[in-house]
């Protein structure tokens, strides 16, 4: 019994020993580390914070190869903090087309009527000006682009706010916003209606209350 109570002894010591140098290794480890994360605190507290955010900044999208969209704000208070809109002749029938035909959309439905009128525009199929474009067919019974040039009602501008939305709306296309909304669409209707032509042509988006389709080629008529 005696020499097995050495024995357990013994290993109770070794125990104790290996306990106490394992702790002091976690006690020094954990000092180190202490310090190291001290001097990275004090290294990086004199760092100016402009440098310190173009350190810990990812690239822009375009240089990380991610797609980007379009960079337009499709926001009333983006518009609201723009100066108010003026223009010429066309920049004013571009604007009234928006106000009576889709003043009451959100700014992304504004947006993408306005891309239809440019992009007839821009289409052998159509006249090459904004007035030209808009007006098309007034005056002859069912041969009108835009209802509200042929409903027999007068073009009257009754909400200040609304058209100066519009009117900001129509500057920022005419200066070259991308169309990035309507697939190309030469044509439009609002979701409360089924003209014919739709079931002919594709439609490419549909925003607000409207549908928008792009015009086959060799088709001429709405």
């Amino acid at each position: 019994m005696t020499i097995f109570k050495a024995f357990c002894a013994a290993i109770a010591a070794a125990t104790l020993t290996l306990s106490g140098s394992a702790t002091f290794a976690d006690d020094l480890l954990a000092s180190r580390l202490g310090a190291i994360l001290g001097q990275e605190r004090q290294a990086l507290a004199v760092v100016p914070d402009t440098r310190m955010t173009m350190l810990t900044s990812l690239p822009p999208a375009s240089e990380r190869g991610v797609a980007t969209q379009s960079g337009v704000v499709y926001d009333r208070a983006y518009l609201a903090s723009l100066p108010v809109a003026d223009g010429d002749d066309e920049w004013a029938c571009l604007a009234e087309a928006l106000y009576f035909e889709a003043r009451g959309e959100t700014v992304r439905g504004m947006f993408a009527v306005g891309e239809v009128i440019l992009n007839r525009v821009d289409s052998s199929a159509y006249p090459n000006t904004l007035c030209a474009v808009i007006n098309q067919g007034t005056g002859r019974k069912y041969a009108c682009q835009f209802t509200y040039t042929c409903d027999g009602l007068a073009e009257t501008i009754g909400e200040p706010r609304s058209w100066e939305r519009v009117g900001k709306v129509a500057q920022l296309l005419m200066e070259g916003t991308p169309r990035a909304l309507t697939g190309g669409a030469t044509h439009y209707h609002t979701k409360a209606v089924n003209p014919s032509w739709a079931q002919r042509f594709p439609r490419t988006a549909a925003i607000g209350s409207h549908y928008f389709y792009r015009q086959p080629i060799r088709t001429a008529s709405k």
